[in-house]
């Protein structure tokens, strides 16, 4: 069957040579001048007026640069995005927030969601739950990296706040340096 049809093929390349039309293949033919070069040069300059449009995909490589400010500045502003946890007498509140004091995330006590499924809006369960949503949150809007120091060293010494933290870290979030 193969050499039939290679037959035929070879019968009608000599039928057509013999009327003066020559049946050429692509890759048997031969480039007599050669191809002209492309300057790329253009391609490697950048804009002047560049403005990076995803600032988080340099957070996502974590190539970033953090803001270092001045040595003797307390509290440091040496992350990201900073986790905040809040207790006041009948809830906890926990906020992250980026290095120039803008809020990203917050989650409540307070907010009806969290609030039906809790025995108390304070104490340490409540902070356990709320580690957790907040970890949900922040891993929904893309937040790996959250770094995590008291502003007031001795203010996250109890317990209730210790497991919060831990279950937020323990829900799929990493320690920032």
């Amino acid at each position: 069957m193969a050499l039939s049809s290679r037959s035929r093929l070879s019968l009608a390349a000599a039928g057509l040579r013999l009327h003066g039309v020559g049946l050429r293949f692509a890759s048997a033919t031969a480039s007599v001048k050669p191809e002209t070069e492309v300057d790329t040069s253009e391609n490697e300059i950048v804009a002047p007026d560049f403005t990076n449009r995803n600032p988080r995909n340099l957070e996502q490589l974590a190539l970033a640069r953090k803001e270092r400010g001045w040595k003797t500045t307390w509290p440091k502003r040496e992350f990201w995005h900073r986790l905040r946890l809040e207790r006041t007498q009948h809830y906890v509140e926990a906020f992250v927030e980026r290095s120039n004091g803008d809020v990203v995330l917050s989650a409540s006590t307070r907010e009806w969601a969290i609030k039906k499924h809790l025995y108390s809006p304070k104490g340490v369960a409540a902070c356990k739950n709320l580690g957790r949503v907040m970890a949900q949150r922040c891993l929904e809007a893309g937040i790996n990296f959250v770094n995590f120091k008291a502003v007031i060293p001795w203010e996250y010494r109890c317990d209730s706040a210790n497991s919060g933290i831990r279950k937020s870290y323990a829900g799929g979030w990493c320690r920032s340096a």
